[in-house]
């Protein structure tokens, strides 16, 4: 960022800071580049006297992806209000930050704007709209507008986009069952899941006890060469455990080249649910030496194996380490 601050100050010296296009070109660095700033960003969109919508997008853009995306939606009405017109390129943004602070009534009036605007064929917007509603677990919603989407084009980006919102927000209201049905629909039509779509299918699958279409995850994923993510590796481990075979759950866990958390956690966890106690305290012992601190999650699947085997020393350290 100096070497960009030296620039900025070039283009002050030279009369070059107050013209729209290379304000512009300024914004998109300090937004888009992996080491931009946005305080930055927004220090120079305040120095312009006329913002248009290219430098909106971009405030918007940055604000979508930070910890702050409430500020998206502030900077959208302020663009509004300025009389920049919103475009392909700010929808899915601002839509992204209706759907990370769960704010649905922002998403249906930024909805009604996709509508007003003429851009409900945009496919990269109609998925976003697909995607924020889902998040915000509107799935009749959701589903609506998927259904549109679906009926001009199976294999489309909205319809994959569309998929992967749908079965990830089935998923968080707690219907398992519909998840499964539309991965279905999506292997029938050869669409590629995602690897976020793959953790939500397992862990519908975990809850449901559907260890067949688990299996067909794990085949898939072994042949796409996504044996060695850890993420997916811990979701088939969960599978396993939850659908009784803890042998293939082991083993998978032991296969496993590096151990986070939550692998120890979904091991100790899958011993406790088929009633294997001691093997919890073996494995909740084994993290202790490799030096692996537990959090909560790890405590209170451990505690159920603490009573039923009369651990009461360990028992007792684990309610004092919880409080």
């Amino acid at each position: 960022m100096e070497d960009f601050k030296k620039v900025h100050s070039h283009f002050i010296k030279f009369g070059l800071h107050n013209t729209q296009f290379e304000l512009s070109k300024l914004l998109e660095f300090c937004v888009t580049n992996p080491y931009g700033d946005l305080s930055y960003a927004l220090s120079v969109f305040n120095t312009a006297q006329d913002p248009n919508h290219i430098m909106y997008n971009m405030i918007i853009r940055g604000y979508s992806l930070s910890e702050s995306p409430n500020l998206a939606i502030d900077f959208y009405e302020r663009m509004l209000f300025s009389g920049n017109q919103p475009n392909s390129y700010t929808f899915p943004f601002i839509l992204k930050s209706c759907g990370k602070i769960m704010d649905t009534q922002m998403g249906k009036m930024i909805h009604g704007h996709v509508f007003k605007v003429g851009l409900m064929c945009d496919v990269y917007v109609h998925a976003s709209l697909i995607n924020m509603y889902a998040q915000n677990g509107e799935m009749d919603d959701a589903r609506s507008e998927f259904d549109k989407s679906s009926q001009r084009d199976v294999v489309s980006f909205t319809a994959l986009k569309g998929r992967n919102a749908m079965i990830s927000g089935y998923v968080q209201v707690g219907w398992f069952e519909e998840a499964l049905v539309l991965f279905e629909e999506m292997r029938n039509v050869n669409v590629t899941p995602s690897v976020s779509t793959l953790l939500s299918v397992l862990s519908a699958c975990a809850r449901v006890g559907e260890l067949k279409l688990g299996n067909w995850v794990r085949s898939w994923i072994e042949d796409h060469g996504l044996g060695t993510n850890i993420r997916l590796v811990n979701a088939l481990i969960d599978v396993y455990a939850k659908c009784g075979d803890v042998k293939t759950a082991r083993m998978l866990f032991e296969g496993l080249e590096e151990k986070d958390l939550v692998s120890w956690n979904v091991m100790i966890g899958s011993h406790t649910h088929t009633g294997n106690y001691k093997e919890a305290l073996v494995v909740f012992h084994r993290m202790q030496q490799e030096n692996i601190d537990p959090n909560d999650v790890t405590l209170l699947s451990i505690l159920p194996a603490c009573a039923h085997l009369g651990a009461l020393d360990l028992g007792k350290w684990i309610h004092a380490y919880i409080e």
